[in-house]
């Protein structure tokens, strides 16, 4: 039998690959996850789970907490955005989930004078319509809201449009609301970007976090991370504190506050929600 060219035998092997019965699976679970969250958006099927951010030098105090979007499918089952974030990012879906996590943060917040929060939003969300009215319209029926609303924009899409996003802080700023640069070390920040970015809040990567107390690598990332953060006048944040060894290393280190299962996990009912019994979810 004459040997098929090689271009054909990776043509086959590739159409193979497409079809075997775990991609197909994969396939599928993601095109159902897919339909839940259009599901969601449509009739407001969503919620957020609240994670304490501790000070570090006070662990009992509550510095804010950080609001992590939740959708719910028919049966009312948790999805956590992890599931389902990286699919629509770059979509119109991925501005209307920021849409809806600003809209469910801004009640909390309307609702719970005392609370202060920190809402994702993506740096691709700045210009979409809906959501700027969904901001506007909150701000304008409760002027409390914008010194008590925290914005997390992402290290990664913070450097698509620099100066858009330098214009888009300049201009909230001015209501009070504060910005928080979110996995800072992951990404590729560069440092004439960072000194004109002017964020309030800088919170480092989990990954150079856990298990910094038996990592001398990732404590001298930490170390210097946390000084490039303080020399801009940043409240430096670490993010996925797991273990009390942790914590100290870290508070040691002159981290500001603490964010990560070691304080709370996140729950869609925190203590502070009126009628609430704590409902843990998945990070």
């Amino acid at each position: 039998m004459a040997k098929k060219p090689k271009i054909e035998r990776q043509s086959t092997a590739r159409e193979n690959k497409r079809t075997s019965p775990l991609n197909l699976a994969v396939e599928a679970r993601d095109t159902d996850i897919m339909a839940i969250v259009r599901e969601a958006v449509m009739h407001d099927q969503a919620m957020l789970a609240y994670q304490p951010v501790v000070v570090a030098r006070d662990p009992g105090r509550v510095a804010f907490y950080k609001g992590l979007l939740r959708v719910l499918d028919s049966t009312g089952r948790v999805i956590p955005a992890s599931e389902f974030m990286g699919q629509v990012e770059n979509q119109d879906l991925g501005r209307e989930l920021d849409r809806v996590a600003l809209t469910l943060g801004c009640k909390a917040l309307s609702a719970n004078p005392s609370l202060r929060l920190a809402i994702n939003m993506s740096a691709r969300s700045i210009g979409y319509r809906r959501w700027q009215n969904t901001l506007d319209m909150w701000l304008s029926k409760d002027k409390s809201i914008a010194p008590r609303l925290i914005l997390e924009i992402n290290e990664e899409s913070a450097i698509l449009v620099p100066e858009l996003v330098v214009d888009f802080m300049d201009r909230l700023q001015m209501f009070g609301i504060c910005f928080a640069l979110d996995d800072f070390g992951a990404g590729q920040t560069a440092l004439r970007h960072f000194r004109d970015f002017l964020f309030d809040i800088v919170k480092i990567d989990g990954q150079f976090v856990r298990g910094i107390a038996d990592n001398p690598d990732n404590l001298m990332l930490v170390h210097l991370l946390t000084m490039i953060g303080k020399q801009f006048d940043m409240v430096v944040v670490a993010e996925k504190v797991e273990t009390e060894a942790d914590a100290q290393m870290l508070t040691k280190l002159g981290i500001d506050c603490l964010q990560g299962f070691y304080f709370g996990a996140p729950t869609t009912r925190p203590s502070w929600m009126p009628g609430a019994q704590p409902r843990q979810s998945r990070a």
